[in-house]
């Protein structure tokens, strides 16, 4: 029944292959376990107490209490998949509670310093003037200048930029699409790079838009060393991941006084719980603010 399950949220809920991978392997790890501990081969046999074992056992061996979740929230959906089939009578899951994650802030580069870098990198020799250099510094405007995340980044072909409403359709969580603004500096860059790409790469075949050195289709390392390297120069910030840039975009948009509904859309979020976090990392703002304005400060 897990293949029945794999492919049911491959097919029916088309998962992204991220998602899908994570199911797999979380399910496997939890037949291994059942295997080895109560000799049980399939998952569909576990009861509450086995399942309620192997989340001990995750905890007595270090894992994460946020990779714990997210292994619950895979045998979650696998046996409410079980419960839709009438594979079961009765969901193990019921009573299951997920352990409590320490709720950390977004980590966010300065506004002046991303700035800095994407106005003067081309001329202070950060960025090379050439195809890779410019793709480069396009890879960190387009992750801060719409906020996407990783993967759509990576899936995003030519056909998804609308020039004429300065727009860019990604595809995010849940296959769900969602169209996002650009503003006229990232649109010249684009259609810059797209006329390079053409000439450059002449045997490019991808019609994918962020292409590698070669002209193939990128991929997360890739874009990771990216943005390692850049923002390695920009920033002392201990974490300097493409979804720093994400959070920076986020942060620097509220602390600008846009509206927190319009950044859950813009950002892809399904809950406004999601989107609140980055109030944090504009309290600051909202002292210094308070503190300049208020008669009585």
């Amino acid at each position: 029944m897990v293949v029945d399950f794999l492919k049911f949220i491959e097919f029916e809920k088309r998962y992204s292959k991220h998602t899908l991978l994570s199911y797999k392997t979380d399910l496997s790890q939890f037949s291994d376990f059942l295997q080895q501990e109560f000799q049980l081969d399939s998952p569909q046999d576990a009861s509450y107490s086995i399942i309620r074992s192997w989340i001990v056992k995750l905890a007595e061996n270090s894992i994460t209490p946020k990779s714990i979740n997210r292994k619950i929230a895979s045998l979650r959906s696998y046996y409410k998949f079980l419960l839709r089939t009438e594979k079961i009578s009765k969901d193990p899951m019921l009573k299951i509670r997920a352990p409590k994650v320490k709720k950390t802030l977004p980590v966010f580069v300065e506004e002046d310093k991303l700035i800095n870098l994407l106005d003067d990198g081309l001329e202070d020799g950060v960025f090379e003037n050439n195809f890779n250099g410019n793709r480069d510094r396009l890879i960190i405007e387009l992750l801060y200048g719409t906020g996407i995340r990783l993967s759509e980044l990576i899936e995003a072909k030519d056909k998804d930029l609308n020039f004429y409403d300065g727009t860019i359709k990604v595809l995010g969580k849940g296959n769900k699409e969602r169209i996002i603004p650009m503003n006229t500096t990232l649109i010249k860059k684009l259609k810059e790079y797209i006329n390079q790409k053409k000439t450059a790469l002449l045997d490019n075949l991808t019609d994918y838009l962020i292409v590698t050195n070669e002209g193939d289709k990128t991929y997360p390392m890739f874009i990771y060393r990216t943005v390692r390297k850049y923002l390695d120069m920009t920033t002392t910030i201990e974490k300097r991941s493409p979804h720093v840039l994400r959070h920076s975009f986020a942060t620097h948009l509220l602390n600008k006084g846009a509206d927190l509904n319009a950044i859950k859309d813009l950002l892809g979020h399904t809950s406004l719980a999601a989107t609140q976090v980055y109030t944090h990392n504009s309290l600051d703002k909202l002292k210094a603010i308070f503190n300049q304005a208020h008669p009585k400060s």
